[in-house]
């Protein structure tokens, strides 16, 4: 879905300016263990399935809908694996708008739903083995995508 009423309305009060976006990001894996990657159609960069959460919308809930307007996949908030933010999770967009993402990141389980894009914004999916992952937008530890059921993923910065 493009930028919710909230952010637009956000937006033509303070312009690009960077803002903090409480964000969440779901990490799917098939049977092998690949993780489920997204490619951007504007930007063509492949990325994980995530997005902003909207007033009054739990991280679990903001998942749940990120996920199925992304993929078409039904999904379950399995896990919490961490939660990410600081410079290193700032990005401005295509546009000049700017952001300083607080991400929390989900281990999710498919409960159905077909694989397709639902909302214009994703033009094509792939799952890579966590050693041929691509480049990623953000710096997700290595950790993250672990195929055994992780612990809570600590994450320090350089």
């Amino acid at each position: 879905m493009p930028m919710s009423p909230y952010y637009r309305k956000l937006r033509e009060k303070i312009g690009t300016t960077r803002i903090f976006s409480p964000s969440v990001v779901g990490i799917v894996r098939n049977p092998k263990g690949e993780v489920l990657c997204v490619k951007d159609r504007e930007s063509q960069i492949w990325g994980l399935p995530a997005g902003a959460m909207e007033l009054g919308e739990t991280p679990a809930q903001a998942i749940v809908r990120e996920m199925l307007e992304e993929t078409g996949l039904s999904v379950r908030p399995k896990k919490l694996l961490g939660v990410f933010g600081g410079e290193r999770f700032r990005w401005t967009y295509p546009d000049g708008n700017q952001v300083e993402y607080v991400i929390v990141a989900f281990d999710c389980e498919v409960l159905g739903g077909v694989l397709k894009p639902q909302d214009g914004e994703i033009e094509a999916f792939n799952y890579f083995s966590v050693d041929a992952l691509p480049p990623l937008p953000l710096p997700y530890p290595k950790s993250l995508f672990s195929s055994s059921e992780p612990s809570l993923v600590r994450y320090e910065s350089e």
